[in-house]
C-alpha cells in the first residue's frame, strides 16, 4: 500500500454514516446548550452523571439492553444490563447511606476492572459523593498520598489488595472512615476494621432516589503526576457530562447498536470518561477486559465480541505492531469500523499500520486530564494527516499562542508556527481547580485562554500537530526540536519498536539530541545497527535535528497509562532526582 501524506476518506469506506459529516456547518451551529438539552436532567436544574448514564436508561427501553460485558482472565463472562446496573448502583448508594456517608464526601475505588468498580463509581456519584478511581497497581505510598490529598472517607478495594497495600498504611489515612472489601472468588471477607461489601450489597435495597446534584458540584477527582512533588488532584463536576456526551457522539462516533471497547483502566481519566461515562450516555454496550495486555487475547476479543468501535492507546498499538502482522492475520474484524487512540501522540507509522494490518487507519485525538474530555480529534468523515492530532471538535476553540504584553498571551494567526496550544475556556468538562493548589490552577489560564503546556503548530488546513511538552522541547544550537518528531522518524526504521528522545546538556550547542530505542522481535543491539539508525535519522530529519547519540534499551520507562516518561529518561541519564514516580509502570 502506497503511503502518502494524507489518508483520503471516501463514502464507500465509511461503514456507518458518521455523526459528524459536515465539519464546518456543525461547528458553526453548535453550542453547549445542544449537548445539555440531549441530557434528561433532574428537577430544579439539577444534573447527576449516574442518572444520565444509568438511571434514565433503566427506566426506559434500554432496561434490558447490555451495558457491560466483563471478560474474566480465566474466561468467565458476566453481563450487566442497564437495569442490572441501576439496581447495583442503587444498592451501593444505600450502602453509603447506611454507613452515614453524606453528599460531598470522597469515595476512592482501588480494584481491577471488575463489576464492583463500576457499581461503586456510579453508585457513589448517584449518592452525591465525589469519586476517585485509583489504578490497582499503585503501591502503598501513592495510594496514601492520593487518599490523604483527596480526604478520602471511603475506600472500596479487594481483600488481597487491602492486605498487600493498604493495611500497612491504614494508620496514615487520617480521613478514612470505612473500608469496603470485595471478597476473592465471591467468598465473604472477615478482616478486622473493614466491611464485607458483598454482605452489605445483598442486604441493601435496589431503590434509591438519585441525589439532585448541581451541575457545578464536584463529581470526579483525577490525579495527574507532576515533574516533582506530589500529584495534582484535578477536580471535575457533574456538568462535565455534556462534554462526555458530545465527544462520544462526534469524536468516537458512537451509535446505538455499537459494541465499544475502551482499553483504558478507570484508574486513569480515559478509563472513566470513555470507559464508563460516554458509552453509557449513548446507551451502547461496552466490553471490559479484566486481564492484562496480551496481543493474541486482544485480537480474539475484537473478533469474538464483534467490537465496532475501539479506543486504545499508542503503547498498546506499538506492542501489537511489535507482535507482528502475522498474528493479526489469524483473526478477522468484519464488525470493526472505527479505531481511535489517545494517551500520547500517535506516530504516523502506527496510523498506517492500522490501515495496512487492521484495514482501518487509527484516528489520533488529543486531550488532557485537565480538559476532562476529547478536545481535538481525527473524526471518521475527515481525511487523516498521519501524525496530526486532528481538528478541534464542535464547541472547542483552539489556538497557538505566544507570550504577549501585560502578562497575557497573543494568538499566532500564521500557519505552521510553533507555540503553546491554548483552548478558549468554558467547555463543560474543564477542570474547576486543583485540590489545595489554587496558585497552580491560576497559572493554567491567561485571560480567556486555558494554557495546556503543550507546544504545537496549526497547519493551513486547520490540523494541529504536537511538538512536545514545554519542558520536553530540546534547544540545540538555536533550534527548538520537538522530541516527538525525532521519535516518529526513528520508528519508521523496521528495527525500532519504541523510541524516547531527550536533550542532553552540551557546552557548545546547549543541548544535543539523544535517543533511547527498544527493538522489535528479531533484532539485536549492535554498533552496526546504532550507526544505521543514526544515518536513518539524519536522512529523515537533517543534521541539525537528528540524534547525535542512541542507546538501546529493553524497555522504556512509561506511566501506567502508557506515556513515555522522557523526564525520567533525562533524570537517569544525568543522575538527577527522579521526582514523582508514583505513576511509573512496574519494572520500568
Amino acid at each position: 500500500m502506497e503511503r502518502t501524506s494524507i489518508i483520503r476518506k471516501t463514502a464507500a469506506e465509511l461503514r456507518t454514516r458518521p455523526n459528524l459529516v459536515d465539519y464546518e456547518a456543525t461547528r458553526r451551529g453548535f453550542d453547549w446548550d445542544i449537548a445539555r438539552e440531549a441530557l434528561a436532567g433532574l428537577p430544579g436544574g439539577a444534573l447527576n452523571i449516574a442518572y444520565e448514564t444509568v438511571v434514565r436508561h433503566a427506566g426506559g427501553r434500554l432496561r434490558d439492553h447490555l451495558a457491560f460485558r466483563f471478560l474474566g482472565q480465566s474466561g468467565a463472562v458476566r453481563d450487566l444490563s442497564y437495569g442490572d446496573l441501576a439496581a447495583l448502583t442503587a444498592r451501593f448508594a444505600n450502602v453509603l447511606r447506611g454507613l452515614d456517608v453524606v453528599r460531598g464526601e470522597r469515595v476512592f475505588v482501588l480494584t481491577g476492572r471488575i463489576p464492583e468498580l463500576y457499581a461503586a463509581v456510579l453508585g457513589g456519584l448517584r449518592a452525591g459523593c465525589a469519586v476517585s478511581p485509583l489504578f490497582s497497581a499503585f503501591g502503598p505510598e501513592p495510594i496514601a498520598t492520593r487518599l490523604n490529598l483527596g480526604q478520602g472517607a471511603v475506600l472500596v478495594t479487594t481483600e488481597s489488595l487491602y492486605q498487600r497495600k493498604v493495611a500497612k498504611i491504614r494508620g496514615e489515612l487520617t480521613t478514612l472512615r470505612h473500608v469496603l472489601l470485595v471478597g476473592e472468588g465471591g467468598t465473604p471477607t472477615d478482616v478486622p476494621g473493614t466491611h464485607d461489601l458483598g454482605r452489605l450489597m445483598a442486604a441493601a435495597s435496589d431503590d434509591f432516589p438519585t441525589v439532585p446534584t448541581r451541575p457545578d458540584e464536584l463529581a470526579l477527582l483525577h490525579f495527574t503526576s507532576g515533574t516533582t512533588g506530589t500529584p495534582k488532584g484535578a477536580m471535575h463536576v457533574h456538568g462535565a457530562v455534556a462534554t462526555h456526551w458530545a465527544t462520544g457522539l462526534y469524536a468516537l462516533d458512537l451509535h446505538p447498536d455499537d459494541v465499544f471497547w475502551c482499553t483504558a483502566d478507570p484508574g486513569w481519566v480515559t478509563g472513566t470518561s470513555y470507559g464508563i461515562i460516554a458509552p453509557l450516555l449513548h446507551g451502547v454496550t461496552s466490553i471490559v477486559d479484566e486481564g492484562d495486555f496480551d496481543a493474541e487475547r486482544w485480537y480474539r476479543i475484537l473478533h469474538e465480541q464483534k467490537v465496532t468501535v475501539w479506543y486504545t492507546a499508542p503503547t498498546a498499538i506499538r506492542m501489537l505492531m511489535k507482535a507482528g502482522p502475522e498474528l493479526a492475520q489469524r483473526f478477522s474484524f468484519p464488525s470493526l469500523r472505527f479505531v481511535a487512540s489517545v494517551g500520547e501522540p500517535l506516530n504516523p507509522e502506527a496510523v498506517w499500520w492500522g490501515k495496512e494490518v487492521l484495514g482501518l487507519p487509527i484516528h489520533d485525538n488529543w486531550w488532557q486530564t485537565e480538559t476532562g474530555g476529547i478536545m481535538i480529534a481525527n473524526v471518521p468523515a475527515l481525511d487523516i494527516k498521519p501524525g496530526s492530532m486532528g481538528r478541534p471538535l464542535p464547541g472547542v476553540e483552539a489556538a497557538i499562542v505566544r507570550e504577549g504584553k501585560d502578562g497575557l498571551v497573543e494568538v499566532i494567526e500564521e500557519p505552521d508556527v510553533e507555540g503553546e496550544l491554548a483552548l478558549l475556556r468554558g467547555w463543560p468538562a474543564m477542570l474547576r481547580g486543583y485540590l489545595n493548589n489554587e496558585e497552580r490552577y491560576r497559572k493554567c489560564f491567561s485571560g480567556v485562554w486555558y494554557l495546556t503546556g503543550d507546544l504545537a503548530r496549526r497547519d493551513a488546513d486547520g490540523y494541529f500537530w504536537f511538538v512536545g511538552r514545554k519542558d520536553d522541547v530540546i534547544k540545540s544550537a538555536g533550534h527548538l526540536i520537538g522530541p516527538f518528531e525525532v521519535e516518529s522518524a526513528l520508528m519508521e526504521h523496521p528495527a525500532v519498536a519504541e523510541a524516547g528522545v531527550i536533550g542532553k546538556p552540551d557546552a557548545m550547542v546547549g543541548e544535543v539530541v539523544k535517543a533511547f530505542v527498544s527493538l522489535k522481535k528479531g533484532f539485536e543491539p549492535s554498533e552496526a545497527l546504532r550507526m544505521e539508525l543514526l544515518a536513518h535519522a539524519r536522512r529523515k530529519l537533517g543534521a541539525a535535528v537528528a540524534p547525535k547519540e542512541i542507546d538501546f534499551a529493553t524497555t522504556l520507562p512509561r506511566t501506567r497509562s502508557g506515556k513515555i516518561m522522557r523526564r525520567l529518561l533525562k533524570a537517569r541519564e544525568l543522575g538527577l532526582p527522579e521526582g514523582d514516580t508514583s505513576t511509573l509502570e512496574a519494572g520500568a
